[in-house]
């Protein structure tokens, strides 16, 4: 199974944290696969001319510098081996701030890089040019690692930063997935398969909370469950499996709750003494899921239903029943059509869930 590249960003688009620090309005061009390059950079340049209104976030960075006055901590190895005393010099440690910060640094990749994947000339010059501004400031470092720059926390003073450092880490990932040129590369998931589990989870979850009506619906993403245990021993708790949902999507008006786990893998598998079955571990699970919440005073578990949702290339697969008052549904979403098909699908899919 390959997916396209095109839908490989389109995914990467809601798996990034776009959707929590930017003007939803500006993500309405997913509709166009090809111009999601262009739509990363186009946040990402508008967040960087907005924070360059208010100046660039600053950070401290270690120097050492000989100077006519002592500043910091004195380096005295450095000062007696020098003899810097005698010419009315010290050595010294110390901490400045300045511009060229870890976080300016992978901004300033960023616009490098997006500017060779847009297809509109103005943009790509757009990303150039303030790149090239954010060197004239004094931005001229080696750009840190993703790593490194996810490490990075927000404090009230520097909140503007949050949009552009999620555009720059998005338009880094955006040149990543590609196994050949030309913008109908396929991405083989054999070869990275665990980094798509990862991405399909993150960008459903995503996608519901950008898309759904938060006036009418409640997006919960990682969302852990209690088992309800009784006459428990004391080692138990060290031992006794956690359970943490993917998605779970409640209605705010009634009682309606909608559990969504996603399984990169394929819907059926082989089954005993037939060719294909619906994977049991997976049923298992979801069943686990609905009934060990229900009779605990939360009238939303009691009317809980469930989603597996799979992935799919070229295919369709919708098959629903209802256990002990729990509709469990095994669907997938077509990863191969339009964006503006999954959409749909994936939308359907909680309105009729």
């Amino acid at each position: 199974m390959s997916i396209p590249i095109r839908n490989i960003w389109w995914l990467m688009l809601y798996a990034s944290d776009l959707g929590k620090s930017t003007d939803p309005a500006l993500l309405a061009a997913e509709d166009l696969p090809e111009e999601i390059p262009d739509l990363v950079a186009e946040i990402l340049v508008r967040s960087v001319e907005q924070r360059q209104r208010r100046q660039l976030s600053t950070a401290f960075r270690q120097r050492e510098a000989v100077l006519s006055r002592v500043r910091g901590r004195i380096d005295h190895l450095t000062t007696s081996r020098r003899q810097l005393l005698a010419k009315g010099q010290v050595a010294c440690r110390f901490e400045e701030l300045t511009v060229d910060s870890p976080r300016n640094r992978y901004v300033l990749a960023a616009l490098e890089t997006v500017a060779r994947l847009v297809s509109q000339p103005t943009l790509a010059h757009r990303c150039r040019s303030l790149a090239h501004g954010l060197r004239l400031q004094g931005v001229a470092g080696e750009p840190p690692t993703r790593q490194r720059i996810s490490c990075e926390r927000f404090g009230c003073h520097d909140q503007a930063d949050q949009p552009m450092l999620a555009a720059a880490r998005l338009a880094m990932d955006l040149a990543l997935p590609t196994e050949a040129a030309g913008p109908h590369a396929l991405l083989d998931p054999g070869r990275c398969v665990h980094w798509l589990r990862r991405l399909y989870e993150k960008a459903i979850g995503g996608f519901y909370r950008l898309h759904l009506d938060e006036t009418r619906w409640l997006v919960h993403t990682g969302k852990s469950l209690s088992w309800p245990l009784d006459e428990a021993t004391s080692g138990i708790a060290q031992v006794f499996p956690s359970m943490r949902t993917d998605i779970v999507i409640d209605r705010r008006d009634q009682p309606r709750r909608l559990v969504i786990d996603t399984k990169f893998t394929s819907v059926l598998g082989r089954g005993w003494y037939r060719e294909q079955s619906l994977k049991t571990g997976y049923v298992y699970q979801l069943y686990a899921y609905l009934r060990s919440q229900v009779g605990r005073g939360d009238p939303w578990a009691d009317q809980a239903s469930g989603l597996l949702l799979h992935p799919a290339i070229h295919g369709d697969f919708d098959e629903s029943v209802s256990i002990q008052g729990h509709r469990m549904r095994f669907a997938t979403v077509d990863l191969a059509v339009s964006h503006r098909g999954i959409k749909a699908r994936l939308l359907q899919l909680v309105e009729h869930g």
